[in-house]
């Protein structure tokens, strides 16, 4: 199975300058938990609705003016879009990762591909795939 089967698209991406108020809200918006941020078209790391909280809030940061620049990961891990999924779970092993970038060959953002879809494409039944399938609870 390759990465684009399973991978979520089309990616939330917010500027490198976006407030952290407004990346809450757009993960509130589209229901999901990271974002992609990007600088001048490509992607520059990835911010979590942890981030947000821990490396933004907690720290007293203004979120009505702090950039997700300040608090997003900016060791960004990218894969192909034809990368077969055992690469992005080897990746995510190695690295510790619970989500990595899908690019295209121009560095482009084309989707993100979480534990949780690995999960389930490896293994449905397995406890990590049912609790990814699982509706969130709200």
């Amino acid at each position: 199975m390759k990465v684009r089967e399973l991978m979520r698209t089309p990616p939330v991406v917010v500027s490198s300058t976006t407030p952290l108020k407004e990346a809450a809200r757009q993960m509130r918006s589209a229901d999901i938990g990271a974002l992609i941020v990007a600088e001048d078209g490509k992607p520059y790391g990835i911010v979590t609705d942890r981030d947000i909280v821990v490396r933004g809030l907690a720290e007293g940061l203004n979120p009505e003016s702090a950039p997700v620049a300040s608090v997003c990961s900016k060791d960004l891990t990218t894969v192909s879009p034809d990368a077969d999924i055992e690469v992005a779970l080897g990746l995510m092993r190695e690295r510790a990762l619970r989500r990595v970038v899908v690019v295209d060959w121009e560095n482009a953002p084309l989707g993100i591909v979480s534990l949780g879809d690995l999960a389930i494409a490896k293994d449905a039944r397995s406890a990590l795939g049912q609790i990814s399938q699982a509706a969130p609870n709200r």
